[in-house]
């Protein structure tokens, strides 16, 4: 059971690590969704940890919709975290007509050499998750899909997110269900849906507060609930 925690500075990352996180999502702007961080975060985040730094890619949070000029500066961060050793980068996008952009991806993916990708809750936004999924299987960088199953909370979207664990069971392409996961109910989604990877974001904070660091002692807890819900 794989357990990645949302950080947002060095203190996060290496409490998370304390905690027994399997892996970091690294972003900036927590309150809107996660925008990249700058170049010296990352850098000393990958530093500071030996787990896994998976960094979010995405300039804005108008939309997931890119202009040329944004795809070039996104395909310029990939080419920078790269090289600052990160294991992984996260992005998506989509077209106006909300299907999943091939040629943004793909400009992205040019880049991504080497890194492992994460295709994130853009996913949640596609007109279709389970067409967004088969064209994603597509492209074999792309190992991750994060997602709440098209739906607010991955709660609500634990019958989606069952189904996209059934379509992609004997492919590389792996499912990590998120937001408005807890503690206190991952275990029943992990039950419910057979998903092998789970994300957490204010769950895993000081109070349950975005803009707290986070807490050691609530990734521990979750981590040890997630385990023996896999069981």
């Amino acid at each position: 059971m794989l357990v990645e925690v949302i950080a947002t500075s060095v203190e996060d990352a290496r409490r998370a690590e304390q905690g027994g996180a399997d892996r970091l999502e690294l972003i900036s702007g927590i309150l809107e969704g996660g925008l990249t961080p700058s170049w010296g975060l990352i850098e000393a985040v990958v530093k500071a940890v030996s787990i896994p730094v998976y960094v979010m890619v995405r300039p804005h949070s108008q939309s997931f919709c890119y202009t040329a000029d944004e795809l070039r500066v996104m395909k310029e961060d990939v080419r920078v975290i790269r090289g600052l050793g990160a294991a992984g980068v996260v992005f998506g996008m989509l077209t106006p007509e909300k299907q999943l952009d091939r040629h943004g991806l793909e400009l992205l993916l040019t880049e991504a050499d080497g890194l492992a990708v994460t295709f994130h809750r853009a996913f949640d936004e596609a007109a279709d998750q389970r067409e967004a999924a088969r064209i994603l299987l597509q492209y074999p960088q792309v190992r991750t899909i994060l997602t709440s199953g098209g739906k607010r909370t991955a709660i609500e979207g634990a019958s989606c997110i069952a189904e996209l664990v059934r379509m992609t069971a004997q492919t590389p392409l792996g499912i990590l269900a998120g937001s408005g996961l807890s503690e206190a109910n991952a275990p029943e989604l992990i039950r419910q849906t057979g998903v092998k990877a789970v994300h957490f974001g204010t769950a895993a904070r000081e109070d349950g507060q975005a803009l707290r660091y986070v807490d050691a002692e609530r990734v521990a807890a979750i981590k040890r609930a997630c385990q023996l819900a896999e069981k």
